[in-house]
């Protein structure tokens, strides 16, 4: 093997040790949470709307942030069809719904339009996000990561201040592959895991069965074996799809489902974690 490809060969094994970066904190806020999935299609911006939501039922002010540039779900899910003001041209004041402020580059753009863009130009969208934004005096932002471990991961990581990211995955063998290389990612960059939550885990129907769609126990076990929290499991509930496509998220639409129910521990177990 020449000198090229054992280069080559280490930078794909991920052998190259990270840099240490200054970290900034999100003006106007006290702690960070990314909620993330290096697998795509797994419920993440659900879960995130939802539990930003059963965060400020505990009286916690909570701002979300839609950090997927190329797939914003905010707008929709939080039915938002305004533009954010700016009074001075260079800032921008999030838009807030439900009693949680908002903010998403789906405010900024038609619906159908596609982000045709580059890697820098998404690192530029997101800085300007987190320093940009008028948040206002939260205890919690979240942010809606996109999937994959790429561009918009790395700048979160790297150069702003994350106090925990909470790892949402089917138990399907496939999404818990690139699970596994998100937990390794986070720990690598030195980003603290709050835990993993095991969404579409399964299907009860109307005999009282539960129905394992997915496959079963994948996330716990995975937990288990990279020493990190279990956080909960959440069902396939028709409920909870009707209302992220309503444009009013579960937790807000009934807070006594047996569904929001799971996220409002899932969000006292957090906060009190950071308490």
């Amino acid at each position: 093997m020449d000198k090229k490809t054992v280069e080559l060969s280490s930078t794909f094994k991920g052998n190259t040790a990270p840099k240490s970066f200054k970290k900034n904190p999100i003006n106007g806020t006290k702690f960070t949470i990314a909620v993330s999935s290096a697998k795509g299609g797994v419920g993440k911006s659900t879960f995130a709307m939802n539990f930003a939501l059963a965060l400020k039922s505990t009286g916690s002010k909570v701002g979300i942030l839609d950090a997927d540039i190329y797939g914003p779900s905010l707008p929709k899910m939080m039915s938002i069809n305004e533009k954010p003001k700016s009074e001075d041209g260079k800032s921008f004041a999030p838009i807030e719904q439900y009693g949680v402020q908002c903010m998403s580059i789906g405010f900024l753009v038609d619906e159908e339009t596609p982000m045709i863009w580059r890697g820098p130009m998404v690192t530029s969208a997101i800085k300007t996000f987190t320093q940009k934004v008028l948040w206002n005096n939260l205890d919690f932002i979240i942010i809606d990561m996109p999937p994959g471990t790429g561009d918009t991961q790395l700048t979160f990581a790297q150069e702003i201040k994350v106090d925990g990211v909470i790892i949402v995955s089917t138990p399907q063998e496939i999404a818990l592959l690139d699970v596994k290389r998100g937990i390794r990612m986070f720990d690598k960059l030195k980003v603290p895991i709050l835990g993993l939550v095991d969404n579409m885990s399964y299907f009860k129907s109307d005999d009282g069965k539960n129905h394992n769609i997915f496959g079963e126990g994948g996330v716990e076990k995975v937990a288990i074996n990279y020493k990190k929290d279990f956080l909960a499991k959440i069902p396939i509930n028709i409920d909870l799809r009707i209302a992220a496509d309503t444009g009013k998220p579960l937790f807000e639409k009934n807070p006594d489902h047996e569904i929001s129910k799971i996220f409002k521990e899932i969000a006292n177990k957090i906060k009190g974690s950071f308490l």
